[in-house]
């Protein structure tokens, strides 16, 4: 799973079967401190509840496609859940 947090949303002119009533949300992906990382990507929203300015979870390739019904709808990303919070350990604790 790969943390990202939403900014924006997309219109497709045309959906593919299957993607229907799927929300298409701008992602920037994040490291675990949340900085961003790399370029952003359009997630497709199988929550139906993310929306911008949340921090989310998500996943990418196959995993993706397997998320939506039906399976294996041509998406690259998907988003997977909202994230609450996040906490990390102190570099004291990662030794133990």
């Amino acid at each position: 799973m790969k943390l990202g947090k939403v900014f924006g949303t997309v219109t497709p002119c045309e959906v593919y079967q299957g993607l229907d009533g799927v929300p298409m949300l701008l992602v920037q992906p994040l490291d675990k401190h949340q900085n961003p990382t790399g370029e952003p990507i359009v997630a497709a929203d199988s929550t139906r509840m993310a929306g911008p300015g949340e921090l989310i979870y998500y996943e990418s390739s196959r995993e993706a496609a397997l998320l939506l019904e039906p399976w294996f709808v041509p998406v690259d990303d998907a988003i997977i859940g909202i994230v609450d919070d996040v906490h990390l350990l102190s570099s004291e604790d990662d030794s133990k």
